[in-house]
């Protein structure tokens, strides 16, 4: 058995939750955005997240399940109707990418309300291609394998300059030797 949340509800009752969160559903399906509250978004996210997977499904039970859940199936808009099953099942379900396995909806965050400084969030249905992980895969690789190679030059690079240093010191320890040899030299002379 579900457990009832705890404090405050979006209504006054339980029941006024549930339809404030169906008319939330309804009014996304029909716009695919909404503005609202951050907290009315939060608790419409995974109920119409849940919608839109049996939509993807596709079958007869599955829209029974999503019609007893938006109660009301038609809505009459600017002098036509508009079916909430069939737009979620039919144009909906198909725009989003076969890939995407769950996160079909995206809260972003806005400015607080004028008057009662509410946060407010928009909540929108995500239709965007999914970028695979092997995608990604490969470009964190590829981003590896750059800065491997750049400590790789960094590494022959101070290894070059340790050769030349080395170098250096035995030109100048064969300088010293030369000089010693010469001063020896001119002192077998005298």
């Amino acid at each position: 058995m579900p457990k009832p949340t705890k404090g405050p509800r979006l209504g006054g009752s339980p029941a006024h939750e549930r339809i404030i969160i169906t008319n939330l559903c309804r009014e996304l399906i029909v716009n695919r955005s909404i503005v609202t509250t951050e907290a009315k978004a939060k608790r419409v996210q995974p109920v119409i997240e849940k919608l839109i997977t049996k939509a993807k499904q596709g079958t007869d039970h599955a829209r029974r399940q999503v019609y007893s859940k938006l109660r009301s199936q038609t809505a009459k808009r600017s002098a036509s109707y508009v079916d909430y099953t069939y737009e979620l099942f039919d144009v909906i379900a198909k725009e989003i990418d076969p890939e995407r396995e769950g996160g079909y909806t995206r809260i972003v965050k806005l400015p607080a309300r004028r008057g009662d400084n509410t946060p407010m969030a928009q909540i929108s249905i995500i239709t965007e291609k999914v970028q695979k992980k092997a995608v990604v895969k490969d470009a964190t690789k590829t981003a590896e394998n750059a800065a491997k190679e750049e400590e790789a030059a960094k590494e022959e690079a101070t290894e070059a300059k340790a050769e030349e240093a080395t170098t250096e010191e035995k030109v100048e320890e064969a300088k010293a030797e030369a000089e010693a040899g010469s001063t020896a030299a001119e002192a077998d002379e005298k």
